[in-house]
């Protein structure tokens, strides 16, 4: 599941810093401004999955145009997918749907897994 939040590169002579300010305490570092990108994504997936495992809601991230950045830092926007850092082994379920839905699903070409699995994150209060 990919997750997206605004972030806040500080440089500091040749190495960045990092911090999420929709996650408390989330923060990370790099040498290199493609390493500090890297070590947000790992930061950013290993806050998460934290706060998941943990049974708690995540929270919204901010539009990136509602965020006020002083000083030299940069504002910008960092992906992760927790699918990638957690255990992905997939479990089949059996559902059964109306025939009509079903048939207009498959006229979409929509992917029920996907579906089925957005919709538990949306019920969960996940995301």
């Amino acid at each position: 599941m990919l997750f997206v939040y605004p972030a806040i590169f500080h440089e500091e002579k040749e190495d960045y810093w990092v911090e999420f300010p929709d996650l408390p305490g989330c923060q990370t570092y790099g040498d290199s401004l493609n390493g500090a990108m890297k070590c947000a994504q790992e930061a950013l997936a290993g806050y998460l999955l934290t706060l998941l495992s943990e049974e708690k809601r995540l929270p919204p991230a901010t539009h990136i145009q509602e965020i006020e950045q002083t000083g030299k830092g940069f504002l910008t926007l960092v992906s992760c997918d927790i699918d990638q850092y957690k255990d992905t082994k997939a479990v089949k379920k059996t559902l059964t749907i109306p025939a009509w839905l079903n048939d207009l699903a498959v006229e979409r070409n929509y992917n029920f897994s996907r579906i089925l699995q957005e919709a538990l994150v949306n019920r969960l209060q996940l995301k």
